[in-house]
């Protein structure tokens, strides 16, 4: 898509056209004005066809060899398995491309290194994508936090929880360590990397990791603690045999807290989120950001239950009426 001002758009090629590929690169850069999609690389003559039915102007190849003679290319998103996102991200750096990596970066701290020296020694720029920074509810959250209505914040709870009994097969069930599978490489970099991003890094780290369903050999149920420079302590979930939803975020500062219900990102549920005063407080706040749906809450046997937001109502009450402040408003990523 051009630049309103009439500059040429950054042409960039994706490595990958499978969930991250499909989802969310290719339809976010076509849609993004600056940014051209000019290539796709992937070997499935099925993807090649979607690929090419969707995207026309864009040319699809079917390996990194012909992406990575297309002189005309300026950035270069590795979003292929993730074994394969060090040596790509090595090889596009090498051929003078700008890179972004689909998260996780690498399996291990010495390939991230490996992989960061090559970016400055060619001086090219290298960026992991994080997509949730741009949740409605993670951005309703750090606003909260940089101004200050939430006080001093000691607290952060962070869930991604999910109802799937049946293991899916494929490369992130896979033990091998060079595959980075299982979801603490998975939903944790998303964790992490919004926890790192509110509260400063981490100088202690504690991890439970488990494997809850039959034929795992991965983790599949995960928690981490973090503990921050700042003094913030980030507690986070992450498991796909969760019966019952958590808050998707909950954080206590000493002037009030925040709780969010559900998924910015789905397509339909929503996200009953509250903002609390103390009982020191006047008053008991209430913003809500999606307004698409009930919240549903998974039962053992798959059903699920709807919510309303009387039935997830704070735990401390205060006598006079509760007031309603303005809704924050959330974005959503449309197609």
């Amino acid at each position: 898509m051009p630049t309103s001002g009439g500059q040429p758009p950054y042409r960039a090629g994706v490595i990958g056209y499978g969930l991250a590929g499909e989802v969310f690169h290719a339809p976010l850069i076509a849609a993004t004005p600056g940014l051209e999609l000019a290539a796709i690389v992937t070997s499935n003559a099925g993807r090649q066809a979607e690929a090419s039915r969707r995207y026309p102007r864009a040319q699809v190849v079917p390996d990194t060899a012909q992406l990575f003679g297309l002189s005309a290319l300026d950035v270069v998103v590795v979003a292929s398995p993730n074994r394969t996102h060090v040596p790509l991200a090595i090889e596009a750096l090498d051929a003078g491309f700008h890179v972004v990596v689909d998260k996780p970066l690498a399996a291990g701290a010495a390939d991230a290194a490996r992989v960061i020296a090559t970016a400055r020694a060619r001086g090219r720029l290298l960026t992991v994508f994080q997509n949730r920074r741009w949740d409605g509810d993670f951005l309703t959250l750090r606003r909260l936090v940089q101004d200050g209505r939430l006080g001093r914040v000691f607290r952060f709870e962070s869930h991604f929880d999910r109802w799937r009994p049946e293991v899916k097969p494929g490369w992130r069930m896979s033990d091998a360590p060079e595959q980075a599978g299982g979801l603490l490489f998975d939903l944790g970099s998303h964790l992490i990397d919004q926890a790192l991003v509110l509260f400063g890094p981490a100088t202690r780290v504690y991890a439970e990791l488990d494997r809850r369903r039959p034929g795992v050999s991965v983790d599949d149920d995960s928690f981490l603690a973090l503990t921050h420079a700042s003094g913030v302590m980030s507690h986070l979930w992450m498991g796909a045999l969760v019966a019952q939803l958590a808050p998707r975020f909950r954080v206590l500062g000493d002037r009030a807290g925040y709780t969010k219900f559900g998924s910015t990102c789905r397509r339909s549920g929503s996200a009953a989120a509250r903002t609390h005063q103390s009982p020191a407080g006047a008053t008991k706040r209430r913003t809500d950001g999606d307004d698409s749906g009930p919240t549903r809450k998974a039962s053992p046997s798959g059903r699920s239950r709807a919510l309303t937001p009387s039935s997830t109502a704070s735990s401390w009450s205060r006598s006079g009426p509760a007031v309603r402040c303005r809704s924050i408003r959330k974005t959503r990523l449309r197609r």
